[in-house]
């Protein structure tokens, strides 16, 4: 079995693959970023969530990892050879991925592009667009020929949110539900409106102008914690895929065992 693991800049998402040539996953579980971590406490957290799934540390021969928190990355490296006793994989650059990255400097793509990436090349037409919405949310383009050729990064719907309540004295942090309508008729509601609505029609602006740049039409894809969220309330459709870095880790250690 494979335990992939995606470390974001909120949350460590594991998902684990009982079959490597299957985008089945057998579960997804996610643990909190936390930068003072041990190896022995992240260890234990695995260890701990494999147990509720029924797993035994024996289960798992093979791993991978991306990382956007490069303070991480050798805890959860070692945590998993102290839990399953494998030596993961970690994508950066010199690993197979398949992905031809034609920006200023390929080595500074992120692991998460890479993998996301990866997996709309496999399981989309293209050219597409993958909107993953995080803590920072990120567009990632592949051109008619696959090729990675660059993206855009701007702030998350909850870091947005946090950004605005943390500079003003009156306002309050909300639910990210989407209000009845865009005319809030009080506080809660027209910050409901600018942060859900906002978002989704700088979803559909945005892919507009990619569109318009690359002079055809785009195969829109979602994924990320918040994508159903903000995506349901867009004009245009998309193809939705939660679990699309995981597929894409699974894709790249195949590439590479």
């Amino acid at each position: 079995m494979l335990m992939a693991v995606d470390i974001g800049n909120t949350n460590i998402t594991l998902g684990v693959f009982a079959d490597l040539d299957s985008n089945d996953l057998m579960f997804t579980a996610r643990l909190s970023t936390q930068l003072h971590h041990t190896t022995d406490q992240y260890a234990a957290d695995i260890g701990t969530i494999c147990g509720f799934h029924g797993l035994d540390t024996g289960d798992i021969d093979c791993a991978i990892i991306s990382s956007v928190v490069p303070l991480l990355t050798s805890s959860i490296k070692n945590a998993l050879s102290l839990v399953f006793g494998v030596d993961a994989i970690i994508v950066e650059p010199g690993v197979k991925t398949g992905l031809n990255i034609l920006i200023d400097d390929p080595a500074q793509t992120g692991a998460d592009l890479v993998a996301v990436s990866v997996a709309a090349k496999e399981l989309y037409p293209y050219p597409n667009v993958v909107c993953d919405l995080g803590t920072a949310s990120t567009i990632t383009v592949l051109d008619k020929n696959g090729n990675m050729i660059g993206g855009v990064i701007y702030p998350g719907v909850r870091t947005s949110l946090e950004a605005l309540v943390s500079k003003t004295s009156l306002l309050q942090l909300v639910s990210l539900d989407a209000p009845k309508k865009v005319i809030g008729s009080n506080t809660i509601e027209c910050m409901q409106s600018g942060v859900i609505f906002g978002a989704a029609s700088l979803l559909d602006g945005m892919i507009d102008r990619i569109e318009s740049e690359l002079g055809q039409p785009v195969t829109a894809i979602a994924t990320g914690g918040l994508s159903t969220s903000v995506t349901a309330h867009c004009k245009r459709s998309f193809e939705t895929c939660e679990n699309l870095i995981l597929i894409g880790l699974r894709l790249i250690y195949v590439k590479n065992r």
